[in-house]
């Protein structure tokens, strides 16, 4: 066997490896959303509930600023992240009381519903739009 074509060999078979653990670690974090907790329902299940439960209380300005929050997301993401951010205001606002999904209630809502390293993002896009963030920077901390 050539030397050149073991070595290709064994790096493919690390490339592949690395491919699939990655692949793999994905699958099981879906897999432990869909898991029932304590309450019988999943994580997945309690998202369907807000945003149905809640889909009354959103505007078209409401809508569409949620779209221009998630907008930075790859595409291939961007629907699943959109649920998870809108379950997370739904559930304010219903918690609330509220008429209707607010901009606060969405930029609350993402911030509690997105990842530490996204805050950096909306405080950008926050400032591009000339809104005032500052009675939720002790969220961001």
């Amino acid at each position: 066997m050539n030397q050149g074509f073991a070595w290709f060999i064994f790096i493919w078979v690390f490339i592949l490896i690395g491919l699939m653990s990655i692949g793999g670690y994905f699958m099981f974090r879906k897999f432990l959303k869909v898991l029932p907790k304590a309450d019988g329902k999943s994580t997945l299940d309690w998202q369907n509930h807000w945003v149905e439960s809640s889909r009354h209380l959103w505007t078209d300005d409401s809508k569409a600023f949620l779209n221009r929050l998630v907008d930075p997301v790859p595409a291939a993401f961007r629907d699943i992240a959109k649920h998870t951010i809108a379950a997370r205001i739904g559930q304010l606002a219903m918690e609330r009381g509220a008429h209707e999904v607010t901009r606060e209630h969405c930029i609350e809502g993402y911030i509690l519903a997105t990842p530490r390293r996204d805050y950096k993002f909306l405080k950008k896009f926050l400032d591009d739009e000339g809104i005032d963030y500052s009675k939720f920077n002790h969220l961001m901390k």
